[in-house]
């Protein structure tokens, strides 16, 4: 390298401290400082880093990143002809004040939450959920904002989103306080329920005193004749229930722990402490101000900014500072620890910004860089960027796009049965994964196969009619090889190459027919491992 380690670490610290006090850091200083301490952390001059990819790949990558769906072939043929130096930069910026920013990230973030859902009837949820966090994200609301709407909210769960995790675990306070802790923090505290974590420093009591925060809530039906729905409530003020009661959990006013040797004992009275700092708030508090109260502790804490840091950074360049984007915490290890540390401490200084979060990474060398398939252990990390495969709304966005289809609005049925109900949510049941996996474990099968061939939705978009994009460009575009890069263009957004352009060239010369002959064209491009991934 050509410069040392120290070298490089004395220029960071040097930047850091200079920034300390502006109110919000540039993401071009930043992101340079991230490349430079991931040079610090990880290569040395034998290092082989995939070099920049190129505009069309990184135009490709950025939309679905960011609005998650694919640029339009005029869209993708005026920033190729751009030439600013700085049109990267300029195309993140327009992307991120897209209204289609906060409608991906909000069907991420939904995915987060509702993948680990333990009741079907938690997708009531989903359509608040994508409504409200979305709105929030394009009014770029600060992450532990954010935050502190899902951990203190109440109310109907089909009118406030932020009720989406109390519902997701149906009100019941130990899984709550596991999911707030794997959510933001990206502790999984849960592992210390029943006996101290095997593997990191957290007791039986920590887990407890966790849950003690959230005894007072429950989740319970909307007594409304013309509606079915559910409503989280905190309460506190409680009655001694009828014995024999066996009707939905009822909130208690503080947490027991259970007594493993004895379960039907009454259990030992937990204090609300936050395990991360041991603060506690005194006995007998309100539902809302011990929520509020763990909200703010938790959204000052480093494992706050450092959990996001490292999910946003997995989902955009395929692999994260740790392992898992769900179980970090001081008994891990990240891979670059200078780096982790430098934009989770930036990210904190921009006031929790997300935007700014995805702009900076955007930015970096390190997301720029072309994608390679996914490195072994022995490897180092960051050299390219990994190919991932697109989520189920991504990939639905991408299908539509490619084909010029319109997507058809769910009906009121639809809509009242919650995401699943609607054409795009039954799209999400075959195709959708939970976000928090290790992407390998994210892989095609058999059904998606089928469902992407097969489906009635896709066939009628692609099957010839004068209405749909095909049969246009079938009729305007009477040269095969103009129409062959137009079809490439919409579906992978570049040109075919030689080799292509001839192959096709001679299965359309003998083809029977001409217009089957590029139906099946689409169907294979839409079909590809290339469509359903973003490289």
């Amino acid at each position: 390298m050509s410069l040392s380690r120290f070298t490089i670490l004395l220029f960071l610290s040097v930047a850091w401290i200079s920034n300390a006090g502006a109110t919000e850091p540039s993401t071009a200083d930043v992101a340079q400082q991230v490349d430079q301490a991931l040079a610090a952390d990880l290569f040395d001059e034998n290092t082989k880093l995939a070099p920049r990819t190129n505009d069309a790949t990184f135009a490709r990558r950025v939309w679905l990143d960011i609005v998650g769906d694919i640029p339009t072939p005029e869209e993708l043929t005026s920033f190729l002809l751009d030439p600013a130096p700085n049109k990267r930069e300029s195309l993140v910026a327009k992307l991120l004040a897209d209204p289609h920013y906060g409608q991906n990230w909000s069907r991420y973030w939904r995915d987060v939450i509702l993948f680990r859902a333990l009741d079907e009837r938690a997708q009531l949820v989903a359509n608040p959920l994508e409504a409200d966090l979305g709105k929030w994200l394009n009014e770029n609301r600060s992450w532990n904002e954010i935050a502190t709407e899902f951990i203190t909210s109440h109310g109907d769960v089909r009118e406030v989103g932020g009720t989406a995790i109390m519902m997701a675990q149906d009100g019941q306070t130990e899984e709550i306080a596991a999911e707030v802790s794997r959510i933001f923090l990206g502790v999984q505290i849960q592992c210390a329920q029943c006996h101290d974590h095997p593997y990191d420093r957290w007791k039986r009591e920590q887990f407890h005193e966790l849950a003690a925060f959230f005894p007072r809530v429950t989740v319970r039906p909307v007594r409304d004749l013309t509606k079915r729905s559910f409503e989280v409530v905190g309460q506190d003020r409680f009655r001694r229930a009828p014995r024999g009661n066996n009707v939905e959990r009822q909130p208690t006013a503080e947490h027991m722990m259970p007594d493993l040797e004895d379960p039907q004992a009454p259990g030992t009275q937990m204090e609300a402490k936050f395990f991360l700092t041991s603060s506690t708030v005194p006995w007998g508090t309100t539902d809302d101000q011990r929520r509020m109260q763990l909200a703010a502790w938790l959204t000052e804490n480093e494992w706050f900014a450092t959990a996001v840091v490292n999910r946003l950074w997995a989902e955009l360049l395929g692999e994260g500072f740790y392992p898992s984007v769900d179980d970090i915490g001081p008994d891990r290890e990240p891979t670059a620890p200078t780096a982790v540390k430098l934009l989770g401490e930036q990210f904190q200084a921009s006031g929790y910004d997300m935007k700014w979060l995805i702009a900076t990474i955007c930015q970096t060398e390190a997301y720029q860089r072309e994608s390679r398939p996914r490195r072994e252990l022995e490897e180092t990390p960051f050299t390219a960027n990994v190919p991932q495969r697109l989520r189920s709304d991504q990939l639905y966005n991408a299908l539509l796009s490619a084909l010029d289809s319109a997507e058809q609005a769910p009906n009121g049925q639809q809509y009242l049965r919650g995401r699943r109900g609607s054409p795009r949510g039954k799209f999400g049941e075959v195709f959708g994964y939970d976000p928090s996996i290790a992407r390998e474990e994210a892989a095609s099968s058999i059904p998606q196969v089928l469902a992407l061939m097969n489906s009635g939705d896709v066939n009628r978009a692609v099957v010839q009619n004068r209405l749909n994009t095909l049969g246009e460009l079938l009729a305007t575009t009477p040269d095969d090889d103009e129409l062959t890069t137009e079809l490439f263009l919409r579906c992978l957004c570049r040109e075919p190459t030689k080799k292509e352009i001839g192959t096709i060239r001679k299965y359309v010369k003998g083809a029977s027919n001409r217009r089957e002959a590029f139906e099946d064209l689409a169907w294979s491009l839409v079909n590809s491992a290339e469509f359903q991934h973003r490289n």
